[in-house]
């Protein structure tokens, strides 16, 4: 895995140069997996299969000049761990795009009850304003809505520190609301890595995972996986242990934490 850092780096640029890499890479016998960038701190990252770091900078160096500022070698069951199966293509075999995501579901407590308590026509208008604060948080914090999910929504972040900020701001707006009748309490559950995208949409156990972490959220709060917790790391957020779950359909206990989005710093406008 590389790091590239310069001043001016942009997720444009970043997507430029990991094209340019593609098109050479069977030249210098390297094989391109995946790429991000941490819009905070203005790095892209490449991960890559290769016969050493000389081939990885030597494929930069001529396909743009852009020399990575660190190679290290990463145990590729470490990597499987961290996001998920990784699937390889043969040269020239078509296959669906991947790059990193942070997935983020929400989920309304008792969307049912609060029909029943205060009948159609207001809790459409409160169902409005719900799904009007969540989309607005997300597009605030450089998301983007994948799908609406009945009780809730999916969006997806290239950055894990805006994916969280977005969710601190879905927690605060819906605790400062007054009408203890029309009072809104949503689950979010967060999980980061290599989803694959198809069309407009997000597959695979990164988002699998989001959703488990969603169902076992309380109502009020944010709980995240280590990999989000890890990425998270000096970006100024407070995390609680919460407890490892096994979620259905993945073989190994997963990390859990909770954001305590009380003691989050101020969300930036």
């Amino acid at each position: 895995m590389d790091r590239h850092d310069f001043n001016g780096l942009t997720a444009t640029i970043a997507a430029d140069m990991h094209r340019r890499d593609m098109d050479l890479q069977e030249r210098f016998g390297v094989q391109l997996i995946t790429y991000w960038f941490d819009e905070d701190r203005q790095t892209a990252f490449c991960l890559a299969k290769a016969d050493g770091a000389d081939a990885l900078t030597a494929l930069h160096r001529e396909a743009h000049g852009g020399i990575p500022n660190q190679v290290i070698e990463v145990d590729p069951r470490t990597v499987e761990r961290f996001m998920g199966g990784i699937t390889e293509h043969p040269v020239g075999e078509a296959y669906v795009e991947t790059a990193f995501r942070t997935i983020v579901f929400t989920d309304l407590e008792g969307s049912t009850d609060l029909t029943q308590r205060l009948g159609d026509a207001r809790a459409m208008g409160i169902l409005r304003t719900h799904d009007q604060v969540i989309r607005e948080a997300i597009g605030r914090h450089g998301g983007s809505e994948v799908k609406h999910t009945g009780d809730g929504l999916m969006a997806a972040f290239p950055s894990v520190a805006g994916a969280i900020e977005s969710a601190v701001e879905i927690q605060r707006r819906f605790a400062e609301q007054g009408d203890p009748d029309a009072a809104l309490r949503v689950r979010i559950g967060m999980s980061a890595g290599e989803p694959v995208t198809e069309g407009d949409d997000f597959f695979g156990a990164v988002v699998q995972l989001a959703a488990r972490l969603t169902d076992h959220a309380r109502p009020g709060t944010v709980l995240v996986s280590g990999a989000v917790r890890d990425l998270a790391m000096g970006k100024g957020f407070t995390f609680e242990k919460a407890e490892d779950l096994l979620p259905k359909g993945f073989a190994e206990p997963v990390q859990t934490f909770e954001v305590v989005w009380q003691a989050a710093p101020p969300i930036r406008p």
